[in-house]
């Protein structure tokens, strides 16, 4: 946890660090906000083969994790967000986004209704000056908690059996977006049934005292499941397979953007099913109803590339080679067995089944080559078990 003196250090180390730091083969650690964080710690390729074949655990302290309280919390939040707050009972966890006046994203994350009123708000990036000036005329408390609490991604199909060795009860009935408590080390555990892998997997809340022995725990429990620690780089991996955008690389902030036209709205994101536009009041709800009326500028789709060379920052063009676009994410899923990407085009193009041509450019020794690849829009995830619903959840 932060002291008072915190601001004489530049980055910390989480409270899981005295567990990863040995873990670390690579020894190169990276900064997410306050901390040190790891891209990767052995290797890319098996950090995400564990996380789609065994269960692997990612730091998730430096998630920014906002507080929320109050007579007003509950008006405040459906104001603050496009989606319908009180769908979110307590109890579970929902997907969702904010927008500025003009209907552009700020950011996503999640939003946990642990118990009746008392919200915390999950998100990438620090978003408490934007909620205090929303709150103006609310009756509600807003408490940064990001240091006052440990979190662990711990995902993979052999999660479950691992989380059920540890003696938590009853662990394998909790619906996907749930949330349980329990008693651990004196303190509590929470463990909600979320993720970015878009596998079966739970995430771990702990207050930052019993983070090593929590860490002991699920590694002790973990130790014949293939348990290992995964970075952000097979993070990034699994999260595009599972079609789930990353704020700063899908798309830009739009309180740090320099022009204007770089900014998207939900529904030029496919993110239209988190917007109620029912809800009489809420940020950027009159320029969304603008946009649905007039149309959108851009479409966000999901390609299919031919061959192997992942589409990286690659131009997507006609078949005449105008440009209509530009590629997201992309990678060679392994899983998929399938050249994968997320691209930003613009409306019309970007219907399901039409085709395009993705430009292309890779080095081999020195050499680079340009290949334009013909890709086409789909309209699935690129991989997404059963086992990501299935409750009970299975035991592998």
């Amino acid at each position: 946890m932060r002291s008072r003196g915190h601001f004489r250090k530049n980055v910390y180390p989480s409270p899981f660090h005295s567990r990863l730091e040995p873990l670390n083969k690579l020894k190169e650690w990276g900064r997410w906000h306050d901390y040190l964080s790891a891209d990767t710690y052995i290797c890319d390729s098996k950090e995400y083969f564990a996380v789609r074949n065994t269960c692997a655990v990612f730091d998730l302290t430096p998630m920014e994790k906002t507080r929320v309280t109050g007579p007003d919390a509950f008006a405040y939040l459906d104001r603050l967000l496009t989606r319908s707050v009180e769908k979110v009972k307590p109890g579970r966890v929902g997907y969702c986004v904010w927008c500025d006046d003009n209907g552009r994203l700020l950011d996503d994350g999640t939003l946990f209704h642990l118990h009746e009123g008392d919200y915390r708000l999950c998100s990438l990036h620090p978003q408490l000056d934007w909620m205090l000036t929303s709150a103006i005329g609310f009756d509600v408390d807003i408490r940064v908690e990001t240091h006052e609490v440990a979190a662990l991604a711990f995902q993979g199909p052999t999660s479950c059996a691992v989380l059920r060795k540890m003696g938590l009860d009853d662990i394998e009935n909790l619906k996907p977006f749930g949330i349980k408590h329990y008693a651990f080390a004196g303190t509590e555990l929470m463990v909600s049934r979320t993720g970015y892998s878009g596998d079966l997997g739970y995430e771990l809340w702990i207050d930052p005292s019993a983070a090593e022995d929590l860490w002991d725990r699920l590694f002790e429990a973990g130790e014949l499941h293939g348990i290992m620690p995964f970075g952000g780089n097979a993070l990034d991996l699994v999260r595009i397979e599972a079609g789930l955008l990353l704020c700063g690389k899908d798309f830009l902030p739009a309180d740090g953007t320099v022009r204007p036209e770089r900014t998207r709205s939900p529904f030029e994101l496919g993110l239209d099913w988190l917007v109620d536009l029912s809800k009489p009041c809420f940020n950027g709800r009159q320029a969304l109803l603008e946009e649905k009326k007039n149309g959108s500028r851009y479409n966000f789709v999901k390609l299919d590339i031919d061959g192997n060379k992942p589409a990286n920052d690659s131009f997507i063009m006609l078949q005449n080679k105008t440009t209509v676009g530009h590629v997201t994410s992309a990678m060679w899923s392994p899983s998929a067995k399938a050249n994968i990407a997320f691209a930003s085009l613009e409306a019309p193009y970007g219907q399901v089944g039409e085709e395009f041509l993705a430009e292309i450019y890779y080095q081999r020794e020195l050499k680079w080559t340009r290949v334009l690849a013909p890709c086409r829009v789909i309209d699935h995830n690129f991989f997404e078990p059963p086992r990501r619903r299935m409750t009970p959840a299975p035991d592998f």
